[in-house]
């Protein structure tokens, strides 16, 4: 069994998330989500993120807008709705109930 596709796949797994809570407190461009991340060491490339924000916009979750930028093209601007935040919500105390399981058994 390959290790790093376990480790992928379970990253993978919480990449939602990750990508809710980051937009969460601020509205992110996907240069900035994938930056933050990076910084995590969630090893994410763009054609990851690109079809997740689509999704992720696709069923109600974000909006966006579009802002000029100064050193730039224009950037899309994420946003959670309000379904966005009821999501999110839920996934905290979803993610909550499961690390407190996973700790629980792998002690």
């Amino acid at each position: 069994m390959n290790i790093e596709n376990t480790k992928a796949q379970m990253r993978k797994g919480v990449l939602e998330f990750c990508i809710l809570s980051i937009i969460h407190d601020q509205d992110k461009y996907a240069s900035e989500i994938l930056e933050t991340l990076k910084d995590a060491k969630m090893l994410v490339v763009e054609g990851t993120i690109y079809p997740l924000l689509t999704r992720l916009k696709n069923a109600g979750l974000l909006n966006y807008r579009w802002e000029e930028s100064t050193s730039g093209p224009p950037r899309k601007y994420y946003t959670l709705t309000e379904n966005g935040k009821l999501f999110l919500k839920e996934l905290n105390s979803t993610w909550e109930e499961l690390r407190n399981a996973v700790n629980l058994v792998t002690k």
